[in-house]
């Protein structure tokens, strides 16, 4: 079995972060693992509070991983802070880290800003390591410093992002109005990926799903774009069977197929 680790933050309601990002590695076949980088209490309603990991906690963490387990691929989700965000990228290049994909998340569906403006440098830093980023366009306009409204602003960013290292770069387009079409760089060229918008409000954590299914596929030896397709069929159908719980934004399907054979509603 292929072994993946996540390096994220938790979420106590079970939507998004480590929890999502575990759940959608066990639907898909692969052994995953954690580091945690935060604490945070949070529901569907949105965040109301964040206790960051000290920076020694995810290093013996991550050290803890490595020293023992062979792991196939890495997701970064949530990490907050510049000094703890300089210690994975030591260890992950100390340890010669393969399969790196980079989630930089900034702000929650909610709007509570998950990343502190001091650390938005050093993110930009840790992508010189990454195999694949996968911002949406608000953080992609973070990254840039450009205003994204179209698919041409899309490609121009997925190129100024590429400058910072970034082997491959996936910018999604679900913050856009007209349509959710992702943008990916690959190899230097660009390719459409055609998303139908479906139209829920229950999607709370679905970029920590989809980069966590990306890991997922490549640690069982996809190639990027093929990860990438995969986990956007995946997501989708996650999203088309999400959740309507609590009072606000609801978690996607992670175990739709499981459910359904188990004979559960989830209704």
């Amino acid at each position: 079995m292929k072994k993946v680790l996540t390096i994220a933050g938790s979420d106590s309601s079970g939507g998004a972060g480590i929890q999502a990002d575990l759940k959608t590695m066990s639907a898909l076949g692969v052994f995953g693992m954690s580091v945690i980088t935060a604490v945070t209490a949070q529901n569907t309603i949105g965040v109301q509070g964040v206790m960051d990991v000290t920076p020694e906690i995810v290093e013996a963490q991550i050290r803890s991983i490595f020293d023992d387990i062979n792991v196939d691929a890495v997701k970064i989700g949530m990490v907050s802070n510049s000094k703890t965000i300089s210690i994975i990228k030591k260890l992950l290049k100390q340890y010669d880290v393969n399969n790196i994909i980079l989630d930089p998340v900034m702000v929650s569906k909610s709007g509570y800003f998950l990343l502190k403006k001091e650390a938005q440098s050093a993110i930009k830093d840790l992508i010189s390591i990454v195999d694949i980023v996968t911002p949406n366009i608000p953080e992609a306009e973070v990254l840039t410093s450009l205003k994204i409204e179209n698919r041409d602003d899309m490609i121009k960013a997925a190129f100024e992002i590429q400058k910072l290292g970034a082997k491959n770069v996936l910018v999604k387009g679900g913050h856009r109005c007209n349509d959710a079409n992702d943008i990916l760089l690959y190899n230097n060229q660009i390719l459409d990926l055609e998303s139908t918008r479906i139209h829920t409000k229950n999607t709370h954590g679905t970029g920590c799903t989809l980069s966590s299914a990306i890991a997922s596929h490549i640690a069982k030896g996809y190639s990027i774009d093929s990860a990438i397709s995969l986990s956007k069929k995946y997501i989708t159908t996650a999203i088309e069977n999400s959740f309507p719980i609590g009072h606000g934004v609801g978690p996607v399907g992670h175990f739709i197929e499981l459910y359904k054979k188990a004979g559960i509603s989830y209704d």
